[in-house]
């Protein structure tokens, strides 16, 4: 399966257009990580590297075929002393499959808090994935095999107290990646829909569902490297009328937390079980 690197690639076709790379996939429609990651690659090429990307807020309108390249058609909206922002938009066949914001900052002194870590078994304290799963789910998962990522068992989880549906799990990038600390952001953007519908099926395991993401937000806090470990602290608060709502705090080892997510997801009741299962990010 592809890289990272791969994945994100993007070629710029004028000012303001871009033409993000199809990669090799098992996938019957686009991952939704990885047009939300090459759009704010296309993004972050029209912004001065003095401005640091500090929110997206992107809408998943129609399913991409992964054969074909998305084109990226990016609005330059404000460029302002302190902040910048940029339109994006992903198209294939002249539909847009994908929109999105994004909010770049130069950083400034002010107050600082956050809150603290959860108290989690460390990653390698649990069994890799690549050991642990069935044959079936590690066949689903060669899409992201350059990913280790560890599952906390759910008797292991730290709850907080009115918490109806929580799931946790360590991830990293196998390999080392360049330092550029925005391609990190960029490779989270990628890795921040994986798993992250999947904390509203854990108190539903048996029921078969159509999975797809509708909108996806991130804020980015801290720095951070993506190929170092990264744990995904994942809630539901609710779910109803065929949707999920799902949220996620990422930290890394030295308990900072360096990014938020907000999602909401499809998981509405599928009456063929062969054909339930959809990854993250398609719809």
């Amino acid at each position: 399966m592809a890289t990272i690197e791969e994945a994100l690639e993007i070629e710029q076709l004028e000012r303001d257009i871009f033409r993000g790379a199809s990669t090799k996939t098992q996938l019957p429609r686009t991952f939704g990580g990885q047009v939300a990651g090459q759009a704010l690659v296309a993004a972050v090429r029209t912004v001065d590297p003095h401005y640091q990307v500090h929110s997206l807020h992107g809408y998943f309108l129609r399913p991409g075929h992964p054969e074909q390249p998305t084109v990226y058609l990016v609005d330059r909206i404000r460029d302002g002393r302190s902040f910048c922002t940029r339109r994006v938009t992903g198209v294939q066949n002249g539909e847009a499959i994908f929109t999105m914001s994004a909010s770049f900052h130069v950083g400034d002194e002010g107050p600082v808090h956050q809150d603290v870590m959860p108290r989690v078994p460390p990653p390698l304290e649990l069994p890799d994935a690549k050991e642990s799963m069935s044959p079936e789910r590690l066949w689903a998962m060669r899409e992201w095999e350059h990913w280790d990522i560890r599952t906390i068992p759910q008797e292991e989880v730290d709850r907080r107290e009115g918490t109806i549906a929580q799931q946790q799990v360590w991830f990293r990038y196998r390999h080392p990646l360049p330092d550029d600390p925005l391609f990190h952001v960029c490779t989270l953007a990628y890795m921040s829909d994986m798993t992250l519908l999947g904390s509203s099926k854990v108190i539903h395991p048996d029921e078969p569902t159509q999975n797809a993401s509708l909108d996806h937000a991130m804020w980015f806090l801290r720095p951070f490297r993506a190929d170092d470990w990264l744990l995904y602290d994942q809630q539901s608060p609710s779910a109803g009328a065929g949707r999920a709502l799902t949220g996620g705090r990422i930290w890394n080892q030295a308990g900072e937390l360096v990014a938020v997510v907000m999602q909401e997801g499809l998981i509405r009741t599928f009456r063929d079980p062969a054909a339930a299962s959809y990854p993250p990010g398609t719809a």
